[in-house]
């Protein structure tokens, strides 16, 4: 059974840093995305950030405009984990962060496979 576990969430204050990783067990498919998708109370889940693997090398990443040049995407493929690195955290990042999983996409934008059980970030302000 596939299962995606995420850490790193948590407080921080405006401006402050946080690193989020999703751990993927339970699968051995060499092509895939895992991204990084957010809900903030009262509000749909948006898409933050995707990356995709083939053959165990990285392939092409995605970032939303509300979080370009402020958040990385990242990947270490051999343990089938991704990390979102949040730098210049504001409010308005305050959600809970899913990572999902999409076996055998290139991309982010198709059915969700598997989700995580979630993350929260909280910034204050």
């Amino acid at each position: 059974e596939v299962q995606l576990v995420e850490s790193g969430g948590g407080l921080v204050q405006a401006g402050g840093s946080l690193r989020l990783s999703c751990a993927a067990f339970g699968f051995t498919f060499d092509e895939y995305a895992m991204g990084w998708f957010r809900q903030a109370p009262g509000k749909e889940r948006e898409g933050v950030s995707c990356i995709s693997s083939r053959h165990g090398s990285t392939g092409s990443t995605d970032i939303a405009d509300s979080v370009k040049g402020r958040f990385t995407i990242s990947s270490d493929n051999a343990k089938n984990t991704v990390f979102l690195q949040m730098n210049s955290l504001k409010p308005e990042d305050t959600a809970v962060y899913y990572c999902a999983l999409f076996i055998y996409r290139s991309n982010c934008r198709s059915a969700v496979d598997y989700w995580g059980e979630g993350t929260l970030v909280a910034v204050s302000s």
